[in-house]
């Protein structure tokens, strides 16, 4: 397993270090820039694996190219032997075969804390990842995360690629609620479900655990919307569980991050309409 951040008592403390796993984007709106600009905001380094180029604007995804599992596989090794790693933040994964192989990578290392953030589909409904890939995400990576991180459509299509075979029990329930049942039934150790995409003042998330009372988080719901939210809440938790919090201080601290962004881009969306004109004295 890879050593803990720390070191030997009375050298110097080193950053805590994060390992992503996960598609670039050109135009820096999700991706790998935005994990590694969230982590920098926690003051907590990066390596990377990257498992896909994309050519992206912030409308539209224009080109993907996959890079072949083997290098995957290779990149986050190297960067395990490397030197210590906290944890890792996993996004997209593309193929079937890719998300095998990052299985196999992390057996290696079986104590590291993985946030998974499901990427199945980019902002412009492009999937990112072939419906093989979800059904192996299912089997071989839900089970391993320490945290996965979907947003109500990820968890519509992780239900879909469930196992046919439903518990009784959750016949009539909210379909929410029985698909995180029965996610947490496929072996899942904690489910954050996002709640971004639904309507209200607020925007709740939930923690679900396997025998603990669930864990609400709440935050304003922001006027206007901004790309890579997921990427920013995934790197900010596993920058959390890397500086050795815990699970809910992490999501905490990760939504309060993402709350300030959104206030900020807002801000800077003011001062650009008002560019150019001028702004009468208060």
């Amino acid at each position: 397993m890879a050593e803990a951040a720390g070191g030997v008592a009375g050298a110097p403390q080193l950053r805590p270090r994060v390992l992503v796993v996960a598609g670039t984007d050109s135009s820096g709106g999700a991706g790998i820039a935005r994990d590694v600009e969230t982590l920098a905001a926690f003051r907590v380094s990066a390596s990377l694996a990257v498992t896909a180029v994309t050519a992206q604007t912030h409308a539209e995804v224009r080109a993907v190219e996959i890079l072949k599992p083997a290098l995957v596989a290779a990149q986050m090794r190297t960067a395990l032997e490397a030197g210590p790693i906290g944890a890792v933040k996993i996004g997209m994964l593309a193929t079937a075969d890719t998300v095998a192989a990052v299985a196999e990578c992390l057996e290696d290392w079986p104590d590291l804390p993985v946030v998974l953030d499901p990427v199945i589909a980019s902002s412009s409904g492009r999937p990112l990842i072939s419906e093989e890939g979800v059904a192996l995400l299912l089997a071989r990576l839900l089970p391993r995360a320490a945290l996965v991180t979907p947003n109500l459509p990820e968890l519509s299509i992780l239900a879909d690629a469930l196992p046919d075979a439903r518990d009784p029990a959750l016949a009539g329930q909210d379909p929410v609620d029985a698909t995180a049942a029965r996610l947490l039934a496929q072996g899942c150790r904690a489910l954050l479900i996002k709640g971004g995409h639904a309507e209200g003042r607020e925007a709740v998330d939930r923690l679900l655990r396997p025998g603990v009372k669930p864990l609400i988080f709440r935050a304003p719901r922001h006027a206007g919307s901004m790309r890579g939210t997921g990427c920013m809440l995934a790197s900010a938790i596993a920058a959390g569980l890397a500086s050795g919090q815990d699970l809910p201080m992490a999501i905490a601290a990760g939504k309060a991050y993402l709350s300030a962004r959104f206030v900020e881009a807002g801000e800077q969306s003011l001062l650009h309409s008002f560019s150019g004109q001028s702004v009468p004295a208060l």
